[in-house]
């Protein structure tokens, strides 16, 4: 079942990494001058497509199941990918990606839906931690992938490679049984939809942890939205940026998975807390190091500093999440869908207020993470203090997952 969930991560991360060395070639084939914006489209549409998308594929999962909404999300993302390959034009390769990306958001939602389906408190964090481990895997390998199809074809090329990844995750998706129990489907019109968003922000604990893993998902698009800028005007090493890209990459993914023995032997509210407390030092330390350097640290500080502190930013993210859920059994297709809407659009909207902000100093983005990090520690720790309930998970929780997601046949 984990296998399975990492796997759906995969086709979401292949969306995203297989395309960004295929840009220049792109830009060619369409003749897109402006290639710092204008090319960028192809990844903000896709993005565009998973926000939106979550707000349907969540809320319908909880009606239909988690099975036919994964299959009708990983058929768009085949149809979008096939789309993308096949594009005359720009303006309709952007379409396509929004298809992609719409599809995308099934997979992308309904992995942590999933795993609230099958497991509890802990055990569930450390589902979502493995799962998340290896959707960070996309940006250590997959642009290399691109690049090695790029050696012997063209981006419609690696598109298609992209077309049959989904389409593996396709047969694979069809293999497998429902995980939500009969009893806890819901009616799917807007009323009910309204209802259920209702429902999901009005609960304290689950309203408090999405609008603090939000502030830290500002924080960390910060870094998405300006790292290569950042590393290509300010420190000359745009070449470097996906090799230095995929080592940050490497570190958080081990941050991560090592952060899945600390939940089983703390907890999942005691790590989130120690988590947010040092992201909150790392970020203190940083922006001092930023202001003593006149915005421009030498770059080895500057980069070790970025890979902690992102790797803290990371691992807080499945904690956040399975603390969210949690009172969300009834909703957690719901609940899945208006985490990742707030979080993904919000996010982006926070780490625009600082990427405006960096052109020639890297101070921005150290008040960017102190802001944000104050914030999202400040949430955690009065939502601890409000709410102290225990999150170790039953022994059953522990061991296997629900028999309802088992093969057919």
């Amino acid at each position: 079942m984990v296998s399975y969930l990492a796997f759906v991560a995969v086709v979401m991360a292949v969306g995203v990494d297989i395309a960004l060395p295929a840009f220049r070639q792109i830009a060619d084939t369409f003749r897109v001058t402006d290639s710092g914006g204008s090319i960028s489209l192809i990844t903000t549409t896709y993005f565009l497509g998973m926000a939106f998308g979550q707000l349907v594929f969540g809320p319908a999962s909880d009606r239909f199941g988690r099975r036919p909404c994964l299959i009708i999300g990983i058929v768009l993302t085949v149809i979008g990918a096939l789309g993308s390959a096949l594009a005359p034009s720009f303006e309709l390769l952007l379409v396509a990606r929004v298809v992609w990306g719409l599809g995308a958001a099934s997979p992308g939602v309904l992995r942590t839906t999933i795993a609230r389906d099958l497991f509890d408190g802990d055990q569930m964090a450390r589902v979502v931690s493995i799962v998340m481990a290896v959707f960070l895997v996309g940006p250590i390998l997959v642009p290399s992938i691109g690049q090695a199809v790029l050696s012997v074809g063209s981006w419609r090329t690696v598109f298609m490679v992209a077309t049959l990844v989904s389409a593996i995750g396709l047969v694979w998706t069809l293999q497998f049984g429902e995980t939500l129990r009969p009893e806890h489907r819901r009616d799917f019109d807007l009323r009910t939809f309204a209802s259920g968003c209702r429902s999901v922000l009005r609960n304290r604990t689950t309203r408090s942890y999405i609008f603090a893993q939000m502030f830290t998902t500002g924080a960390f698009q910060i870094f998405l939205g300006s790292g290569q800028p950042i590393m290509d005007r300010i420190y000359g090493r745009g070449s470097q940026f996906a090799l230095l890209f995929g080592g940050c990459g490497l570190f958080v993914a081990a941050a991560l998975v090592g952060s899945t023995k600390l939940i089983g032997r703390y907890g999942t509210r005691t790590m989130v807390v120690r988590a947010g407390f040092a992201l909150l030092g790392f970020s203190i330390a940083g922006l001092v190091l930023m202001v003593a350097s006149d915005g421009v640290p030498p770059f080895g500080l500057w980069f070790i500093w970025l890979a902690f502190t992102n790797a803290t930013v990371v691992a807080m993210s499945p904690m956040c999440n399975a603390l969210a859920l949690e009172p969300m059994r009834d909703l957690a297709g719901t609940a899945s869908a208006v985490l990742g809407f707030i979080t993904l659009a919000g996010g982006a909207g926070l780490a625009s207020i600082f990427d405006v902000l960096i052109v020639d100093s890297v101070t921005p983005m150290g008040v960017g993470y102190v802001l944000y990090g104050s914030i999202a520690v400040a949430i955690i720790v009065r939502i601890g203090q409000r709410d102290p309930k225990r999150t170790r998970s039953t022994p059953e929780s522990q061991t296997e997952p629900s028999s309802a997601f088992k093969p057919h046949g």
